[in-house]
């Protein structure tokens, strides 16, 4: 096109904008306004037609709604198209919902047309029956964020609730458990159609939100196709991070998140900055999606020797395990868990789950310094550049633990569990339980036959859990790292704390402490409380329960089920307060008051030891 005919393109524009100008406003408004109410009924409409069983007439309306909610999204998003000033912008700046506007036309000729159903057609080619509802399930909660962006208020409505940030991410995790509780309790959620009991519902929501992995129900055997999942969707909010969706949220809402939520962010996934957090809230989403994707790919093509009934289970299978494995949650699909004899023995399958795992352990601003195309290009560009000091700490000491543990693991186990295996065998198999275990939960053996000697390993590595900003619990690495090389510092008679040439600041020290404390005093608080409700079950099993409870680990001796109605409330908290982080759960808790700190008293001498 030449330079005159763009001009005329341009005067023509300059016209029609100039007339539309004065209704543009009003117009955009009213459809806003429309599309919330219309979302929230269609959203909850399909909410109820998955979790009960419909008849034909309220299946119908159903589809009716869906079918209308769709065709006015179609002429909102074309009438937003003809107001906007610059149109190839728009579309630019829209490009994911380009994407899908596009589709629903194009399904929408084909089924008129044709009568072919895209994601139906290929779903039943696949053999994957139900992804057409998942599908669509995606459309409508993209609709609902759609609406809340365009009304630019997802950031707006925060500070107006007056909460902490702390105390804002308690009240996220509360919500979102209540929600997966709710959803949960739906009849068609279990293959019976019978519905779980509330305590069921709350106790697998909560390990589910946490992801810990605990559980008083065979989630292989007891629940539908729909409630797998909805465990599944509970498990990657969880893992993600509730806070960090609504962050998100916020932040393509506006060109910016609030200072009070930046240094949410900053603090939960240790980033440095609070200019640095907005990008690494990103990346959080980038990276686990990519991860994800990619561990459900070398899954699928793992599986062995083990028969679905189709395709589409095999798909399933693969995306439940790659989600459950990189948010170290540790639910599985299989009866008997990873203990399954053509599961454990798979290598290929085990080294691709250990390998996601520790992935999902590293920490977000971990995986962000290791593989963002910013760092690398960063230190290929500048040698004497390395990785951050948070970043190393994680590195090495997983590695590190991972290593002490498989050795511990290998030399005190005595029993069968290892007996037979030739050296490297035995030395792959410590590896791949301590790995597995340490902070996901997923059991290739039975707990219940380990050593005491093993256990204490396991419920040490399950208290220091994984890095800082990860999807794992514990008191983290970091944590752990800085009390003792405070102690080591002690013992040496240093002042300060040196670690990879840098000074680890007096406040990091005195947080670090404070979580190491805390933790601890919640883990056995836990256990003092659960010998009362359930003492009959042996210290040595209640104390492993509440500390993979608390580290939201989720290994278990076999007990959980057993407990009592107290014990397992006793469960549920310790998982709550655990994911939440006790420091935080302290700072939401309690409200601080400015002090001055301009004065000093008098020095104390306090004996020690």
């Amino acid at each position: 096109m030449n330079a005159s005919n763009r001009k005329i393109l341009y005067l023509i524009r300059e016209w029609i904008n100039l007339r539309i100008y004065s209704s543009k406003t009003i117009v955009i408004k009213i459809l806003r306004l429309i599309s919330i109410p219309l979302s929230i009924a269609t959203v909850c409409s399909l909410i109820v037609s998955q979790g009960f069983s419909l008849n034909e007439d309220e299946n119908r309306l159903v589809n009716y709604l869906l079918k209308g909610t769709i065709g006015f999204y179609i002429l909102k998003y074309l009438v937003e198209l003809f107001y906007s000033f610059s149109p190839i912008s728009f579309l630019k700046n829209s490009k994911w919902e380009s994407l899908l506007m596009l589709y629903m036309v194009i399904n929408i000729f084909l089924m008129t047309a044709f009568e072919i159903e895209i994601f139906s057609s290929l779903g039943k080619y696949f053999g994957f029956i139900k992804l057409e509802q998942v599908i669509m399930l995606f459309i409508q909660g993209y609709f609902l964020i759609f609406v809340a962006l365009e009304m630019g208020k997802a950031s707006r409505f925060l500070p107006y609730l007056k909460l902490s940030p702390p105390a804002l991410l308690v009240s996220s995790f509360l919500l979102i458990t209540s929600l997966g509780t709710l959803f949960l309790l739906m009849p068609e959620m279990t293959k019976s159609g019978e519905g779980m009991s509330l305590y069921e519902a709350s106790f697998t929501s909560v390990s589910a939100v946490s992801v810990t992995g605990l559980n008083i129900i065979n989630v292989a055997d007891f629940l539908s196709f729909k409630g797998k999942v909805a465990v599944m969707i509970l498990i990657q909010l969880g893992g993600l991070n509730f806070i960090a969706f609504a962050s998100i949220l916020a932040l393509l809402a506006s060109s910016s998140i609030g200072t009070r939520y930046k240094s949410l962010i900053q603090v939960e996934y240790s980033s440095d900055s609070l200019e640095s957090s907005a990008n690494l809230i990103k990346q959080i989403f980038k990276f686990s999606i990519i991860f994800e994707l990619g561990a459900t790919v070398l899954l699928f093509f793992s599986w062995g020797e083990y028969e679905f009934e189709h395709i589409g289970e095999k798909i399933f299978f693969s995306i439940f395990h790659s989600i459950s494995a990189f948010n170290n949650a540790g639910f599985t699909l299989f009866s008997q868990g990873l203990a399954h004899p053509l599961i454990s023995q798979n290598v290929s399958f085990m080294t691709i789950m250990a390998t996601t795992i520790i992935l999902g352990g590293l920490g977000f601003g971990t995986i962000h310094d290791l593989f963002s195309n910013r760092a690398v290009s960063i230190r290929r560009n500048n040698p004497w550049k390395h990785l951050k000091v948070n970043s190393k700490i994680a590195l090495y000491s997983t590695i590190v633990l991972i290593f002490i543990g498989s050795l511990l693991f290998a030399t005190l186990e005595k029993k069968e569990i290892l007996d037979g295996l030739i050296a490297g065998q035995k030395a792959f198999s410590s590896f791949l339980q301590i790995t597995i275990g340490r902070t996901a939960g997923f059991n290739i053996i039975d707990i219940g036959d380990l050593a005491l000697p093993t256990l204490l390993v396991l419920m040490i590595l399950m208290f220091i859990g994984g890095a800082s900003g990860s999807t794992a619990g514990g008191i983290k690495t970091s944590t752990f790292t800085l009390v003792f090389m405070n102690a080591l510092s002690t013992i040496r008679g240093r002042k300060r704390v040196e670690l990879f040439r840098h000074t680890i600041p007096l406040e990091m020290l005195n947080l670090a402490l404070s979580v190491f404390l805390f933790t601890l005093a919640g883990v056995l608080l836990g256990i003092f409380l659960l010998t009362i409700t359930d003492g009959h079950l042996g210290l040595t099993k209640l104390a492993f329960e509440q500390v993979s409870a608390f580290c939201t680990v989720g290994m278990s001796m076999g007990v959980t089920s057993e407990l009592s109605h107290a014990g397992k409330i006793i469960l549920m908290i310790s998982m709550l307060i655990g994911r939440i982080g006790t420091v935080t759960l302290a700072f939401a808790l309690t409200r601080r008051k400015k002090e001055s700190h301009d004065y000093t008293y008098p020095k104390a001498q306090v004996q020690v030891g």
